[in-house]
């Protein structure tokens, strides 16, 4: 996870300017669509802090969190609210948010870290609670570019889910990555409902 930090701190100004202006509203809509109004949002690895920004702007309450520092300073200026530098593993947060939006973030951690996480997120989550993530689709799970990744399928999340017994799978849907030239990369995109 440190090469994985360390990389985003090196390359935050580089990574907002991609991914800052990136038109994301479709699935943003999707989730707020299972929440209800004002609801109280985490955005679990805001990165430049896109998202958050666009909640905030239709009236949600929202945190954010990010492991890099760099990128929290930068998130902040652009959202306009103070970005806690945090781990995924440190959320310590108990029935506290309708929804979780963890968009290509949680992607970082290993198989393990990530059960743990996620366990951590069901907990975080008020009953019936909500979970936007989304994945790299694929089976490899390694570095990539100066950073870990762990992909996803059908397959291999519905076993990885099974396991946690707190949340199922709302709906699942796979998308071409929005980034400019990037669009033969396939994502798998996941709402989880906490039971």
């Amino acid at each position: 996870m440190s090469e994985t930090l360390n990389y985003y701190n090196q390359n935050a100004d580089q990574f907002c300017e991609n991914t800052i202006s990136v038109e994301f509203s479709a699935t943003q809509n999707r989730f707020l669509s299972h929440l209800p109004a004002a609801a109280h949002i985490l955005d679990f690895g805001c990165g430049s802090g896109r998202d958050t920004k666009a909640f905030l702007e239709q009236g949600y309450h929202v945190e954010a969190i990010d492991g890099s520092e760099e990128l929290c300073k930068l998130a902040s200026q652009y959202t306009g609210i103070q970005v806690r530098h945090m781990l995924f593993q440190e959320l310590s947060a108990v029935s506290e948010y309708d929804g979780i939006w963890a968009c290509s973030s949680i992607l970082h951690l290993s198989r393990d870290e990530l059960f743990d996480v996620m366990r951590k997120m069901a907990t975080a989550l008020k009953p019936n609670g909500i979970i936007y993530t989304s994945f790299k689709y694929g089976t490899f799970s390694g570095e990539r570019n100066g950073r870990y990744f762990t992909d996803m399928t059908e397959e291999t999340f519905a076993n990885f889910i099974s396991k946690i017994e707190d949340l199922q799978v709302e709906e699942e849907w796979i998308t071409s990555d929005v980034r400019p030239g990037r669009s033969e990369e396939k994502w798998l995109n996941l709402i989880l409902r906490k039971k």
